[in-house]
């Protein structure tokens, strides 16, 4: 199917991590289960920090506020304890049963395993993790929208990303590949400041409709898909500060950037899924405002 049409971006709804104090979350969630869910490979040194950080400040039995009711970790083919410290440090760790297959498919897992209405997931490798990570990408799908805007089907992040000692400079990816790639095939999603960002949330009701794109490709992939059945004008963008990470060396992003290439060619309808992928997903956006159209879904809570 033939690319987004042309037109101005759409700016995506965007608040701050501090428009959601937890308590007016935990007021909100009601009789809904949350999970936070955390694909990982090798990140042993990181998980159990965020781990820990999230039972303590936001599951009751952890002692914090009753706003999380499970902490999922899958364990994707780690060989240096990822999932003994997870599990130590208090989550529920389940390993694919399938040889590893990659982000996308580990995020899958984790949708299989839980049975939450609003998932968080999270990256593992993160350095500098808070518990606001969490409450910023719950609060718009708690709390009501502003102005009368429909529902939010996705919550990206954004942050600052630090390399080398230097404030910027992080997202390699995202700039050289993935902000290119939606310039040119989606451009009404150039509003959304960082589209790999593994940071985001969504209620179950929209992950089973779209699906998840496999590997690297997932976060792009899910961008375009809920874009697609649910319109741009339900996803919602929220300033989390800043994120320290590994930053890996760039032979490294070679596999990065392929899958993300792959998602969004699929997804413009200029090349053949991959042996992984999920049936062919079209490649236009309707325009903003589109969610309200008798032909759109809606997202659900």
């Amino acid at each position: 199917m033939d690319p987004s049409p042309p037109g101005p971006p759409v700016a995506a709804r965007t608040a701050h991590h501090r428009d959601f104090p937890v308590d007016a979350l935990v007021r909100a969630r009601g009789r809904r289960r949350v999970a936070v869910c955390l694909p990982a490979r090798n990140e042993a040194s990181t998980v159990g920090a965020i781990v820990g950080a999230v039972r303590r400040a936001l599951t009751a039995e952890g002692g914090g506020a009753d706003l999380v009711d499970d902490v999922v970790v899958v364990d994707d083919g780690s060989d240096d304890g990822t999932g003994g410290v997870a599990r130590r440090a208090g989550a529920r760790v389940v390993r694919p049963l399938r040889r590893p297959g990659g982000k996308g498919q580990a995020m899958g897992v984790a949708l299989e395993e839980t049975d939450a209405e609003l998932l968080v997931f999270l990256d593992a490798d993160v350095e500098n993790f808070s518990p606001h990570f969490v409450t910023g990408l719950l609060g718009p799908l708690l709390l009501p929208p502003p102005g009368g805007a429909p529902e939010p089907a996705l919550v990206k992040g954004f942050y600052e990303r630090p390399l080398h000692g230097e404030p910027t400079g992080g997202g390699r990816v995202t700039e050289l590949v993935a902000r290119p790639l939606v310039d040119l095939l989606f451009p009404l999603l150039a509003g959304v400041h960082q589209p790999l960002a593994g940071e985001t949330a969504a209620p179950r009701t929209v992950l089973d409709k779209t699906g998840l794109a496999p590997g690297y490709g997932v976060e792009l992939g899910l961008l375009v898909d809920v874009a697609d059945r649910f319109g741009v004008d339900t996803i919602a963008q929220v300033d989390l500060g800043v994120r320290v990470h590994r930053n890996r060396p760039l032979a490294e992003l070679r596999a990065h950037a392929t899958d993300v290439l792959r998602a969004a060619l699929e997804r413009a309808g200029l090349a053949p899924p991959g042996p992984d992928a999920p049936g062919a997903a079209p490649g236009f956006l309707p325009p903003a405002g589109a969610a309200n159209d008798e032909t759109a879904d809606a997202p659900g809570r």
